[in-house]
């Protein structure tokens, strides 16, 4: 490392490259081993401390990078979404993956993506701490070759970050002042707008800055009326977030609160090494601040194509909203009480009644002959149709449940570093939601595989003719088997599925309530004519309250129903299974056995319907908990405790898992 030092003296050597190669020493090989980078760095600042000639080298490169290159589009720029939109920036991401950008060797920023040029040096440069880095700056001794404190010129160094301050706040002005956020803060017109006035009250520091700069008599203003402004912002951003839980979101509106918060960050970032320079011209105490701008540019650079990122930060809070919205429907599918225990075990009845008469219908469809498309959309309609009429007639599908409940669990569990806020609870909840769950699927089944076995008897008994043929029951229970077949594979592609029409639902609800359908068809004046006002406002709110349901039933019904087809069409073995209608079929084919179906056979098929249903459940189960808690920012949650609790309560209280309690008791959330 001396060697590579020694050569920052030649005055004809490429300051780039030098850095480049420095950082390339420093950098581990594993780039997860921030150790080994902070060994290096700490290696790097014993050479600079105690070789003065090197040390002096190195810090005149630094200087003279600070006057050679521009720095604006650093600041201004890295970190910063662009205005141009959510949609437009994953194509200029994607683009930049198979054309890189063009870099203007003039900016300070084509210096540290060059220098840090792998996407992965954010890991260890962020890993060693800003500590180390401090080290390494307070080892340079920068005050060594500090202009005379006479000097009344601002340092170019500081003149870019205030004029990137200046470019910042306007942007920041012009983004508060969106429609998007107008719509939904009013107020921002109707009286003073804070991301307004932080723009006059910035300038005014600017100015006197420059003006105060080194001149003791004449001291620059203070930043704390700028902070306040920003924590102004920050609140209405904050009541923005609020109300578009309520109202819905968008895309585009989640992408400006994005980007304001991210220049407003930027803004007091910049501001913090501006006023320590200001009360320090020697700078020593922005060296902190430095440090932490330094680190968060380079992780921002790394991160600059980064598309899975760009994926994830804009699309979290969306996440929120939809699984917030599936949440209240979710409530609905966790019982407390006696009452709603018997009503869910109505609801599940009604479901496996409807649910009976559509697996006979698939069977019926299925002996039409039909083209594959023709049948496929059939199979859809089939689907899709009647878990609509399960949701009007209030009845329930057990299986739909897990997507709905798994957003009102993640949504007891704190965002603050995963931490429970009340495990008594939670244990509680996850209690209320095995029972109910269990009583839905019962209900499902008992009343699915009854009918079903009924329905094909009576036809036999009117026909004289087996509604399904034995080979054809056979194939029924073969296709059921998870020894045999895929089964256990498909009954996961149908957890996915259920999975998706749960966010299908939360996205229609989140839509309804952004683009106020209610009201908008509230205005039309042709169905007032045809059906009276009266009729129109129920109508209006029940396509506010369903209209999410039904989209998500509708969805899914094609899901199921084009799954086997989209198969075909891609030469791709999958299919489906779905534990009630797989409980369907068992009974058709117990009655197309003229009921001869031995007792193993019997216990084979309930043990295959059994596996099928846990791995509907576990698989919808998981992906919706996974979004909702990754929406709600919840990186690591304690796991482990939570099951050690979860099996307590199952020890000391058994029948909380299964059966409602005696009395009625309110438990809150």
């Amino acid at each position: 490392m001396e060697k590579l030092l020694s050569r920052f003296a030649d005055p004809d050597t490429d300051p780039t490259d030098l850095f480049t190669q420095l950082i390339d020493q420093i950098r581990p090989a594993n780039p997860t081993d921030s150790d080994t980078a902070r060994r290096n760095l700490q290696a790097l600042c014993f050479i600079l401390g105690s070789r003065a000639d090197l040390r002096a080298e190195v810090r005149g490169r630094l200087i003279a990078l600070q006057q050679e290159f521009r720095h604006s589009q650093l600041y201004t720029l890295t970190g910063i979404l662009p205005n141009t939109g959510f949609f437009s920036e994953i194509f200029r991401r994607i683009g930049h993956k198979f054309l890189p950008d063009i870099l203007d060797p003039d900016l300070l920023r084509t210096f540290l993506r060059k220098v840090f040029h792998r996407p992965t040096d954010r890991h260890w440069v962020t890993g060693v701490g800003e500590e180390t880095w401090l080290q390494l700056i307070e080892a340079l001794h920068f005050e060594e070759s500090l202009p005379d404190h006479g000097d009344p010129v601002v340092p170019n160094a500081v003149s870019e970050i205030l004029r990137s301050l200046r470019v910042i706040s306007y942007w920041i002005a012009a983004s508060g002042m969106e429609p998007e956020l107008l719509r939904l803060e009013p107020s921002l017109e109707s009286h003073e707008s804070p991301f307004v006035t932080q723009n006059i009250e910035l300038i005014a520091y600017i100015d006197a800055y420059f003006t105060g700069w080194r001149k003791t008599e004449t001291p620059g203003n203070d930043d704390k009326h700028l902070r306040v402004l920003f924590a102004q912002c920050r609140e209405v951003i904050e009541r923005v977030h609020k109300r578009a839980a309520r109202s819905g979101t968008s895309i585009r509106l989640t992408y400006d609160l994005q980007r304001l918060q991210q220049l407003l960050r930027r803004g007091e970032h910049l501001l913090d090494i501006v006023e320590n320079l200001r009360l320090d011209p020697d700078g020593q105490s922005a060296y902190p601040a430095i440090v932490s701008l330094f680190a968060c540019l380079v992780h921002d650079e790394c991160e600059r194509d980064n598309l899975r990122q760009h994926w994830r930060q804009n699309t979290e809070l969306i996440a929120l909203r939809v699984t917030e919205n599936a949440s209240a429907h979710g409530e609905h599918y966790i019982t407390e009480t006696r009452s709603e225990y018997g009503e869910m075990a109505r609801s599940a009845m009604i479901g496996g009644c409807i649910i009976a008469f559509m697996a006979c219908f698939k069977l019926l469809l299925g002996k039409a002959e039909m083209p594959p498309l023709t049948g496929a959309l059939a199979y859809c309609l089939n689907y899709a149709l009647g878990f609509c009429l399960i949701h009007i007639v209030h009845g329930s599908v057990a299986t739909k449940q897990p997507a709905m409940t798994a957003n009102a669990i993640a949504s007891s569990i704190d965002a603050a570093g995963g931490k429970l806020r009340n495990m008594d609870n939670l244990t509680h909840l996850i209690a209320r939601t095995i029972r109910t769950q269990l009583i839905a699927i019962l209900g499902n089944i008992v009343t699915a595989v009854p009918l079903a076995g009924l329905l094909v008897y009576a036809i036999f008994t009117l026909t004289g003719e087996h509604f399904a043929s034995p080979e054809k029951a056979s194939h029924l229970l073969e296709d059921q088997n998870i020894a045999h077949s895929g089964a256990l594979i498909y009954a996961a592609i149908a957890g996915v599925c259920l999975f998706l029409a749960g966010l299908i639902s939360g996205y229609f609800d989140n839509y309804a309530a952004y683009n106020r359908i209610p009201e908008r068809i509230l205005q039309l004046e042709w169905p007032k004519r045809l059906i009276g006002d009266y009729r129109l406002r129920r109508v209006s709110a029940y396509i506010g309250d369903n209209l999410g349901a039904l989209a998500g039933n509708f969805v899914f019904g094609f899901l199921l129903g084009g799954t086997a087809i989209f198969g075909v069409l891609f030469g791709l073995p999958i299919d489906i299974r779905h534990v009630t209608f797989s409980s369907a079929f068992v009974g058709i084919a117990f009655v197309s056995f003229d009921f001869s179906m031995s007792l193993m056979t019997l216990l084979r098929a309930a043990l295959d319907v059994a596996a099928i249903g846990l791995v509907n459940l576990t698989v919808s189960f998981a992906l919706a908990l996974n979004v909702a808690l990754r929406s709600r920012k919840v990186a690591q949650t304690p796991w482990r405790m939570l099951a050690g609790a979860t099996l307590r309560h199952l020890l000391q209280h058994p029948r909380d898992f299964f059966l409602p309690p005696k009395k009625q008791k309110a438990i809150k959330e």
